[in-house]
Order: C-alpha cells, then structure tokens, then sequence
C-alpha cells in the first residue's frame, strides 16, 4: 500500500520511507520548472520496502544517495543498499564542535529524542542546541564543505536521479534543496513552500510533545524546543536564510564563495535539471 502521506503531487510513492519528495515541477524565475524523478529528497532509507529500491532503482535510475547524518545516527539505522546507487557520507552535523562548547544533546536522547525530549526541552542546552542548528548549518565552515561536496558531486552525476536525506528529511535536508534550488534559480518563496511539506509528517508527533511539555508548566522557549527536533520551525529556518543575506553577501554569493559552484557549475546544473 502507498505511504498514506502521499498526499501531494511531488510525493514519491515509497512505502516504507518518510516525508519523500521530488523537487520536479518547483519553478524558477526564467519561467522553466524543475524536471522531474532527478532531484529527491526524503527521511533516511533504513525502513525502505522492496517496492521502494525498485521504484527508485527502475523509475528514477537513482544514481547518488547523500547521507547527512551522523556516524551514529548512521549505525543505529543504516540505509537499505538500493544497487547501481553510490551511498555517500556527508555528515552535516560538525558534532566534536558541539562537544566543545558543551551544547551536545546525550546521544541516548539523541538516538530515541520522542521518549527524551519532553524532559531535555526544559535544559539550557537543548534550547541554546534548538535556537543555534540553523545558525551553526549555514556558518560552520565544517558544514559548508560538506554541502560544498554535495553540490559538487551532483554536478559531476551527469545521468539518473539523485536523493540526499538527513533521520527526518527536514533540517540538514531542507538546506541541502536550499542550496539546489537556489543554484538553479528558485525563489525565497519556492525554497520555503518545499520546506513547509515536511510538516504534516510531524505535526501529530510535535501537538502531542507539546502538550506534554505545557502539561509540566512549560512555554514557548520549550515548545520551540520540540518544534525544531521533531517538527518545522519556519522561524528558524528563515532566520538561516536571512544570516546568509546579512553575513555572506546574500544566496549567490554563498554558492559560490562558501559552496565553491561556479557560473559553469550552475549553468551545467540548470543545463540537466530545468525543462
């Protein structure tokens, strides 16, 4: 049976995959669209069915799967191998700099966040952790590469589909279709309209969660908490599409100094990916 969240018309019939999606029939600002089955995204592959890799591998010709998650995240749910498509490892997160400056959630909390989080939302780091993700995304130098490379290799998968995904599909996996879609051509309005799909998948886990968090006298500072680990928060994904306006000169000037894409690049991008 199709996931009962293929609910809208970029939906990927997966079974056994969350919150997937095509960026295929997103428009740009010269009047073309994304074409479609190249450009995925999705949760992680570890739940995948049978069906799915077939789809994947017969449908799109999937060529490239990103994994931005962490090495832990990464063992404890270990991608489906899907054949003919090259898993590679780009972790977003730099975790031994959260280490560092004392901000690092227990990966016990981290691993199973729906039974820890309730508790953690309530502690100063995990709100200093909830306010700064996207703010450490976009300026960690850490980070840039790994988007840089991301980027990279998709210039260098000249035929077939490619999907990047984060455990979610939404924070690391958002800001990776940022960084496309704008490389293309997308507007503000277009990257944000993609980012807010991911919210249905979620929404029923982030009401229950904070209901528990209000139920213990908590507010918004704690709801927000829960609202950025388990669900959308369009505030502070805006907010790391304004930082990269106010410090890096605005999005095309990102791409191309901190994710190193040249004009060729992306005309060699627009080339494969617009119809």
């Amino acid at each position: 049976m199709m996931n009962i969240r293929c609910i809208h018309p970029r939906s990927l019939p997966l079974e056994g995959v969350r919150n997937p999606r095509d960026l295929g029939g997103l428009p740009v600002r010269d009047g073309r669209t994304v074409r479609p089955r190249l450009l995925l995204r999705s949760a992680h592959l570890c739940w995948a069915t049978d069906r799915d890799l077939d789809w994947l591998r017969g449908v799109c010709h999937l060529r490239r799967i990103f994994d931005l998650r962490t090495v832990e995240e990464i063992e404890r749910q270990p991608d489906r191998v899907i054949p003919g498509a090259e898993n590679t490892h780009l972790p977003a997160i730099d975790t031994e700099a959260e280490v560092q400056n004392g901000a690092a959630i227990p990966q016990e909390a981290f691993n199973d966040l729906e039974t820890y989080l309730v508790p953690l939302s309530f502690t100063d780091g995990a709100k200093f952790m909830a306010r700064d993700m996207y703010p450490s995304l976009v300026r960690s130098e850490y980070t840039q590469v790994q988007y840089a490379a991301f980027l990279r290799l998709i210039v260098e998968t000249p035929e077939g589909a490619v999907i990047w995904h984060c455990s979610q599909g939404k924070d690391r996996t958002g800001l990776a279709a940022a960084y496309i879609l704008s490389a293309l051509g997308a507007t503000r309005e277009t990257i944000l309209e993609d980012y807010l799909l991911s919210e249905p998948w979620y929404e029923d886990i982030v009401e229950r969660l904070s209901n528990k968090v209000l139920q213990r006298g908590g507010g918004k500072e704690e709801t927000d908490v829960v609202l950025t680990f388990m669900g959308v928060n369009v505030e502070y994904f805006t907010e790391a599409l304004d930082i990269i306006e106010r410090e890096f000169g605005g999005m095309d000037a990102y791409l191309h100094e901190q994710l190193f894409l040249s004009d060729d690049d992306i005309a060699i991008l627009k080339a494969r990916y617009l119809q």
